[in-house]
């Protein structure tokens, strides 16, 4: 099976394309690099060619509402429109566990209107909700940092590796559309002025981090289960004291920012 990995070589988009290959199945990364751009159009139908499913892990350049919004809503539109004239038949999306309850932030309305355009289009859909990643964790404290001081609400958080987010598309990307959206999440909670306490120290960072229930997450003000998944989410098996082992020992390629 065809399957065209939209931002195929970026964190998530060269796993994911990595593991459907290695499950049998002809992926095409896709990408601005490799001649095939979403805001333009340049290459998409030739990628679409024979394809069966297109997976949009791409993202915005910027949080800026406006950069944000004119993105996802320019990309989906000529998406969608090269899929219906190649008959592709199922599009996986993948956002973010809670955008729907973080529209105070303009990232997240434009992801919010994203989804909504996939909902309305004619081609069967399913969209993945992850959880922040391990590899984002660094930018949630730069963004909450003033000073020497990281002003965090101890709320739950639940964040998962960048592996098993690759994995949980996957296997979204070669089932059937479920017309809805699939909630993936780590194995453990944590609050989360406690993870990005424990994971500055494990890297000598001397900020102070401050539990401060006010404190806004990129904009938005946080509720006790803003940012984990209800229970019935899919769970990865990576743990986040065994992915800091990792990152360590220099196994890491890190992210600007979630999905």
């Amino acid at each position: 099976m065809k399957i065209v990995v939209i931002g195929g070589t970026g964190l998530i988009g060269s796993k994911l394309v990595t593991w459907l290959r290695e499950h049998g199945h002809e992926a095409l990364a896709a990408s601005p690099s490799v001649g095939v751009n979403t805001i333009t159009g340049q290459g998409l139908a030739a990628a679409m060619e024979g394809a069966s499913v297109v997976v949009d892990v791409s993202n915005s350049p910027s949080f800026d509402y406006g950069t944000a919004f004119e993105f996802f809503q320019t990309s989906t539109r000529n998406l969608e429109a090269a899929e219906v004239a190649a008959g592709v038949g199922h599009h996986v999306a993948l956002s973010v566990v809670g955008t729907d309850r973080l529209a105070e932030s303009g990232y997240f309305q434009a992801k919010i209107a994203q989804e909504a355009l996939i909902r309305a289009s004619s081609i069967p859909y399913s969209i993945v909700h992850a959880t922040q990643f391990f590899e984002f964790i660094k930018s949630i404290a730069d963004d909450a940092t003033d000073g020497n001081t990281v002003r965090l609400a101890p709320v739950l958080f639940q964040p998962i590796a960048s592996d098993d987010v690759a994995k949980a598309v996957g296997r979204t990307a070669v089932g059937a559309p479920v017309n809805g959206v699939i909630e993936v999440g780590g194995p453990e909670q944590f609050r989360l002025d406690g993870l990005i306490r424990h994971f500055l120290g494990s890297r000598d960072d001397p900020r102070e981090v401050v539990a401060d229930p006010e404190a806004l997450y990129f904009g938005a003000v946080l509720s006790e289960r803003t940012l984990v998944p209800e229970e019935k989410a899919i769970f990865g098996e990576t743990r986040f004291d065994d992915w800091l082992s990792r990152l360590a020992n220099g196994k890491h390629v890190a992210a600007r920012r979630p999905a």
